[in-house]
């Protein structure tokens, strides 16, 4: 079989091997339940707090504010209901170029418990209008909820979360960034930055799928989301993901150990595949901002829309070249991208987001634009 070449690495990275034979060990002979008081319970409890430090070392943040879910979306969804049920927040503020784990859990609760909800507004190159939530924040007569994205997982936009927090520690405003794209892709200081809840997934940085990590600052109290046992600190009810969890820790310290290195080298991926669609491709353009306040693992392309390249994924994916249209969670469904919707609504372009990580390799970008120049 002719090798695949994976450039979809926003929606799924490929476990590292190293973060596999940390796991190992909890998959065979530490299998005890966590919740046990015998000896095989309290190894596998000890793996679970030594992870738990160690994220917390690697964010910046105190253990203690660190608790393991099952992935982003419960971590988004558990942050956005305690907003609006622990915290007092009547009115949400978000964009519309949100994950849909954001997008739905806002609309539900807008729907379900009469909720205010504003949308910001969205400028020409993907961004969100910060002034627009400062002037919304200053004209809100009920305590809001903010939830933004750091990165957005189509056009790979960096939103300054800095910047944001410090607009809702202005206006006294509850402060959610999905920063799924962004840990263990980015360093983090939770002591400085001003955030109420982050979130985290392990499998987008090499990690395995099924565990995930939220971020709830010591400040904040809230009621868990998940209810039906005392596991991780009467937070999140159910058995603890143990080897998931290891495996969290282990790719998170891997991420920021080889930041440096494997941040300059993927950006020289995205840089080089630029150049080359430049080059070779006419008629072809980039959504979102391309300068280095985007993400360095994400290209999202538009091409010239003909007959063969409304067919340009399925034609990829032929040649055994993985992308994606857009989100990888909702590409069953036909529906075009509502991120570039937001902001580019052109009906004549196609986008296709190319995305990259330690593994990829120039020749495989030059295979694929030998490919793109037959199919385009």
């Amino acid at each position: 079989m002719t090798k695949r070449i994976y450039f979809d690495n926003a929606a799924t990275t490929p476990l590292d091997p190293e973060v596999l034979a940390a796991m190992m060990p909890y998959l065979t002979e530490h299998f005890g339940n966590p919740s046990s008081i015998y000896s095989y319970g309290r190894e596998t409890r000890m793996g679970i707090e030594n992870a738990r430090k160690t994220v917390a070392k690697l964010l910046n943040a105190h253990p203690a504010e660190i608790f393991f879910t099952s992935g982003g979306t419960e971590s988004s969804n558990t942050a956005i209901n305690a907003a609006i049920a622990d915290l007092g927040c009547k009115h949400i503020i978000t964009s519309p170029i949100e994950h849909h784990a954001t997008l739905h859990t806002v609309e539900h609760l807008q729907n379900a418990h009469n909720i205010k909800l504003s949308y910001l507004k969205i400028l020409e190159n993907g961004h969100v209008d910060l002034h627009h939530l400062e002037q919304i924040l200053a004209d809100s007569k009920e305590k809001c909820f903010v939830t933004l994205m750091h990165a957005n997982n189509e056009i790979g936009n960096i939103t300054d979360i800095e910047a944001v927090g410090n607009i809702c520690k202005k206006f006294n405003a509850i402060f959610h960034s999905d920063t799924v794209q962004t840990v263990g892709h980015f360093p983090f200081n939770l002591r400085e930055l001003p955030v109420h809840f982050i979130t985290g997934a392990a499998h987008k940085f090499h990690g395995p799928k099924g565990v995930g990590m939220l971020y709830i600052n010591e400040n904040i109290k809230i009621h868990p989301f998940i209810q039906g046992g005392a596991q991780e600190r009467n937070m999140r009810a159910g058995t603890e993901n143990v080897y998931g969890i290891i495996g969290f820790a282990k790719a998170l310290e891997l991420a920021t150990a080889n930041y440096e290195t494997n941040s300059t080298y993927i950006r020289s991926l995205k840089t080089y595949m630029m150049e080359q669609l430049k080059m070779h491709i006419p008629g072809i353009g980039f959504n979102g901002d391309t300068s280095n306040n985007s993400l360095y693992t994400v290209l999202n392309v538009s091409f010239p829309k003909t007959e063969k390249s409304e067919m340009l994924l399925f034609n990829l994916d032929i040649h055994n070249i993985c992308a994606s249209g857009g989100s990888a969670c909702t590409s069953g469904a036909d529906q075009g991208s509502h991120v570039i919707r937001a902001f580019n609504n052109n009906p004549n372009k196609v986008a296709v987001r190319f995305s990259f990580s330690k593994h990829n390799t120039k020749e495989e970008i030059d295979e694929v634009i030998q490919h793109l120049k037959t199919m385009i």
